[in-house]
């Protein structure tokens, strides 16, 4: 028990030492760029004495390195500050990131049951229909970023077809108003996460098919699709795990920009205005919550890998 907490205080502490670095990152390229908030929030317009006092107001005027401590120090208790603009972080996290997780949890569901699904029938059918498709399919489109993805579908299924919408409208609690204006958003971030994991899915199985125990299962008689369910997928289970959590940080950068193509209420637009604005605060509690979100579901799949490891002494 102990060896394995270990295992997984490894991990986490360099993922957290990682999320440092890339906050504090953030906060150098962001200062780095031309420009800075309170002109941003005065316009070009204003003089020099505003100038300095939004910037006195902001904290702006202060060394990066003071700032930055004291923006960490408030996240660390949930607190991410204000905007630029005097709103709430917290308040437009809450009514924003909701949307984004839903819209990239979607995605990773179907993901890895088209991936799971298209996996094992390559694996299971080396050389019938899936062996003459899946290769140049999923090769072809894992090389396609989602938002030519999405632009290629907006063109066929809203604008030629035009069976699907292509901007998404909300109700009154923020989300789309139908489901139907989810299904483009989440097939352009699902497709090409899917073909990358259906190609990792059959490697890992046609390597865990090459144990002794499932020579042993096949001699003994056992059907094949029971040599597939149990003694097969078992085994390439940590694996595909780890191709899993590691679309996950994929699929929460491609939203960012899916969201923006069909007008999505997600981070999307508000980590595009921030930048715009050089709102670091915002900027980074945005970083602060994907990072933490992307770093519980590795946390996740290395559990799994542990857990299916100890299965096999």
């Amino acid at each position: 028990m102990v060896v394995e907490l270990r295992k997984v205080a490894g991990p986490v502490a360099r993922r957290l030492a990682l999320l440092f670095v890339l906050l504090a990152l953030v906060f150098l390229v962001v200062d780095l760029l031309p420009g800075n908030a309170a002109r941003a929030v005065l316009g070009r317009d204003a003089d020099a004495d505003r100038i300095a006092a939004k910037e006195h107001e902001l904290g702006l005027d202060r060394p990066l390195p003071e700032r930055f401590r004291s923006w960490l120090t408030g996240a660390v208790t949930g607190d991410f500050g204000t905007t630029a603009h005097g709103q709430s972080v917290n308040e437009l996290l809450a009514a924003h990131f909701p949307q984004t997780l839903l819209l990239a949890s979607i995605a990773m569901l179907v993901t890895v049951a088209v991936a799971l699904l298209c996996g094992m029938w390559w694996a299971a059918r080396p050389s019938g229909l899936a062996a003459r498709v899946l290769p140049p399919g999923t090769a072809f489109v894992t090389a396609i970023p989602e938002f030519v993805v999405a632009i290629v579908m907006v063109l066929v299924f809203s604008l030629w077809l035009g069976i699907l919408p292509s901007v998404t409208f909300t109700d009154r609690a923020g989300y789309p108003a139908s489901a139907e204006m989810l299904v483009l958003p989440v097939a352009a971030l699902a497709i090409p996460q899917a073909a990358w994991n259906t190609r990792v899915v059959r490697g890992a199985l046609l390597d865990a098919a090459t144990a002794p125990h499932v020579d042993n299962a096949l001699l003994n008689g056992t059907p094949e699709r029971t040599v597939l369910l149990r003694h097969v997928v078992p085994f390439a289970l940590p694996a595909i795990a780890a191709s899993f959590a590691t679309s996950v940080g994929t699929l929460f950068g491609g939203a960012l920009v899916v969201e923006t193509i069909f007008n999505y209420p997600g981070v999307g637009a508000l980590i595009a205005g921030s930048v715009a604005d050089r709102d670091t605060a915002l900027v980074a509690a945005i970083v602060a919550l994907t990072g933490t979100t992307i770093m519980c579901v590795l946390l996740a799949a290395d559990g799994i890998r542990l857990w299916a490891n100890r299965g096999r002494r």
